[in-house]
């Protein structure tokens, strides 16, 4: 990912705490020479000094095929906004984007063990809906082994996490506070998250 130094975030907590937040993300690999993409929920594990990504495709899902066999990119991201010119002191200036991504590279390992399996879906649960798990846990043995045949688990140890910060680091204060007043009257939910992070960085 192209990222200008003053847009670079290399505190590996902020981008966890960033990729726990947004955890529905984008993997991506290359499947007979083309870019292949899945949308998937992911569990976000700390493993001494490693960052590690769980969760798991449908298992008709072609990635499957190649996942362990070359390194995967999975892509977080999800509040940004427009920012007009408006905001900034002087009129030649054109529009830009305020965003956020994390780009986390590794190679995945199949979980192919059904206790690991069960592992997996029980951390899953529990990090999106914990009032579940105990209706998980209550469900028939024969259905819960029905519902992960039909799926392929993996977990991915990151080689190298890369986030950006697009927040107008490189605008003049005034020029800043102009467009986080902007974003904080806006309607849109997104446009209100970004002008949080922005003051998050101020501090």
């Amino acid at each position: 990912m192209y990222i200008p130094k003053h847009f670079q975030i290399t505190e590996k907590q902020q981008a966890i705490h960033f990729m726990r937040k947004y955890s529905f993300a984008s993997i991506v690999t290359v499947l007979n020479g083309i870019p292949e993409a899945t949308h998937l929920p992911f569990v976000i594990e700390v493993r001494g000094d490693e960052v590690v990504l769980l969760s798991h495709f449908a298992k008709a899902n072609p990635q499957v095929d190649v996942i362990e066999q070359e390194a995967s990119l999975v892509i977080f991201t999800e509040p940004h906004a427009y920012i007009s010119p408006k905001n900034y002191e002087k009129e030649t200036n054109v529009p830009t984007w305020n965003y956020i991504a994390i780009h986390a590279y590794g190679k995945a390992k199949l979980l192919k063990d059904e206790t690991a399996v069960g592992a997996l879906l029980a951390k899953t649960i529990s990090t999106y809906e914990q009032d579940y798990l105990k209706q998980w846990n209550r469900l028939p043995g024969d259905y819960k082994h029905k519902m992960m045949n039909g799926i392929v688990a993996f977990e991915l140890v990151v080689t190298d996490l890369q986030a950006k910060y697009k927040l107008s680091q490189n605008r003049s204060e005034i020029e800043q506070q102009n467009i986080i007043n902007n974003l904080d009257s806006s309607e849109t939910d997104n446009e209100k998250e970004i002008a949080d992070y922005m003051k998050q960085l101020k501090h």
